[in-house]
């Protein structure tokens, strides 16, 4: 399997020039090793020797956000510690058209992206260097299993989304009987979701005396270090009780919260990189210029001195990961599912209407109560930078992200925040709406009728019980997998039941009005 080391220690590419009026120069450079002292001055390139870094880290789930968020942290950790062991190898599990554009792009690159950080202030762009390996798993399961086994691997990191935890969310048991798991037990050699193939390297390590690695989530879940913990210890005892308790007393599974609006990478964004740029990049990285990790300083093979480059360790980081999921994660929601409803593309057009706005504002007022004290920081201050950062016309985040995978998005993001304004007989009018906003969503067309794509592992039999009634959310919120039971409080479903009447009869933006 060829890969980013390797290229950066043999032959490299030489740089590809290809004629472009419409840069400064005259001329676009196609990104790689031998070309970034090529790059014009207002790209900032690495400026220590990658071929000196050895990957400490093994990353799995190479997309926008990683490669915004914790390479960017590491880009910048390795300006500060030349020669760093905390380099990444990259990994692609999954057997689709973006893995493998993501494959291309970066072993042609050595590894190389753009990232480009857009505000009105200005799109400042920078050569990440910090991922120095990449490797996809459908290509060569042994060499990422192997990967992860390498005594030099002391951290996994994962960015595998909401849905890739096997988690089901009524019960908080371990889908078991999910296909990808099925599998995976059943052929733990050639495995094929992110359990299997940990499992597979800890037991490898388990059986030469090697250490365990830490396994850090960084995805947006309330407890994802928990989580990751129960769902790995209890897919490995399936599989071998041994091991399983050996993961349970000697793997380290801090929980982490990230946060960072990076949309997906469109082609206009690869051509506003080689007009503003003049760089050829197949897969540049835009992102807005706010950036916050904060880590549960718990790991068991070592880790960064990440304190130098920003990122926040603590004892305990349950109420930063609260507060960003019930107020920026469930405004995404509702931006989300709403917006589409309404015919609105993109999260900074639906921000430019003031009803639209207020609506966010006031969600975030009516969770604020359930949130705990978050050691420095000012919800109020907290809650306007999110208008801000939703409402930056240069970050063109489109809603249908926003609206992926909501079966598994709004347990973690919404429903928590509706269970406790429940118990403090708080009011749930803009939480209600969120969840209406959906289950109109879910009906598969906007105001104007124009056909809105469902794209959720639960897509079909949710579209089956919208079908059912387009005014009733009972057959929606009877799903025990996505609500548990929140369809037995009498108050909760007559307040989705009045919102979803009202955005049938008066539409997203006569709803809001009628808030005012």
């Amino acid at each position: 399997m060829a890969n980013c080391k390797a290229v950066l220690k043999g032959r490299g590419f030489k740089p590809i020039f290809l004629m472009n009026s419409n840069t400064s120069t005259g001329s676009i450079i196609k990104l790689n090793q031998a070309s970034l002292s090529l790059l014009p001055g207002n790209v900032r390139v690495p400026k220590y020797d990658r071929h000196q870094i050895t990957n400490g880290i093994v990353h799995i789930g190479v997309g926008g956000f990683h490669r915004s968020h914790q390479a960017l942290y590491l880009d910048n950790y390795f300006h500060q510690n030349p020669g760093s062991d905390w380099g990444i190898c990259g990994v692609g599990l999954l057997d689709n058209d973006y893995d493998r554009r993501m494959r291309d792009a970066l072993l042609s690159q050595d590894c190389l992206y753009t990232l480009v950080e857009r505000s009105l202030e200005g799109d400042p762009a920078r050569i990440i260097g910090s991922i120095t390996r990449y490797l996809f798993a459908p290509d060569n399961r042994q060499a990422v299993i192997e990967a992860l086994a390498d005594p030099k691997c002391r951290i996994v990191t994962l960015t595998i989304t909401e849905s890739g935890y096997y988690y089901i969310e009524g019960s908080g048991n371990f889908d078991v009987n999910h296909p990808t798991m099925q599998h995976d037990l059943q052929h733990p050699d050639q495995p094929i979701g992110t359990y299997g193939f940990l499992t597979a390297a800890l037991e490898k390590r388990r059986k030469k005396g090697l250490a365990p690695f830490t396994v850090l989530s960084c995805d947006n879940i309330q407890g994802n270090g928990n989580m990751v913990r129960k769902m790995l210890t209890t897919f490995a005892e399936m599989g071998d009780p041994e091991l399983g308790r050996w993961i349970a007393e000697h793997v380290a599974f801090p929980n982490c919260m990230v946060d960072r609006i990076t949309p997906l990478t469109t082609p206009a964004d690869i051509k506003m990189v080689g007009k503003q740029f003049g760089i050829d990049d197949a897969f540049p990285c835009v992102a807005e210029p706010f950036t916050q990790w904060v880590i549960e300083d718990t790991f068991c093979a070592g880790r960064p001195d990440w304190e130098s480059v920003g990122v926040q360790m603590t004892k305990n980081v349950h109420p930063y990961e609260m507060m960003k999921i019930r107020l920026l994660n469930a405004s995404h929601m509702l931006i989300g599912y709403l917006g589409s409803v309404a015919g609105y593309t993109y999260v900074y057009e639906v921000m430019a209407d003031p009803l639209f706005q207020q609506a966010v504002a006031k969600l975030m007022d009516e969770v604020t109560p359930t949130l705990q004290p978050v050691p420095g920081i000012d919800l109020d201050d907290y809650k306007k930078t999110l208008i801000e950062r939703f409402s930056n016309p240069k970050i063109r985040d489109q809603l249908p992200r926003l609206c992926l995978n909501g079966s598994a998005k709004i347990p973690k993001f919404v429903l928590g925040s509706i269970r406790d304004k429940l118990q403090l007989e708080g009011a749930i009018d803009y939480l209600s709406l969120t969840i209406a906003a959906w289950c109109r969503y879910i009906n598969s067309h906007d105001e104007q009728g124009q056909p809105i794509p469902i794209d959720d592992p639960l897509a079909d039999i949710l579209t089956q019980r919208a079908s059912l009634s387009e005014l009733d959310p009972r057959p929606l919120l009877g799903l025990t997998e996505i609500f548990g039971d929140l369809v037995e409080s009498p108050r909760f479903v007559e307040a989705v039941g009045d919102q979803l009447r009202s955005l049938h009869e008066f539409g997203a933006k006569g709803t809001l009005a009628r808030f005012s």
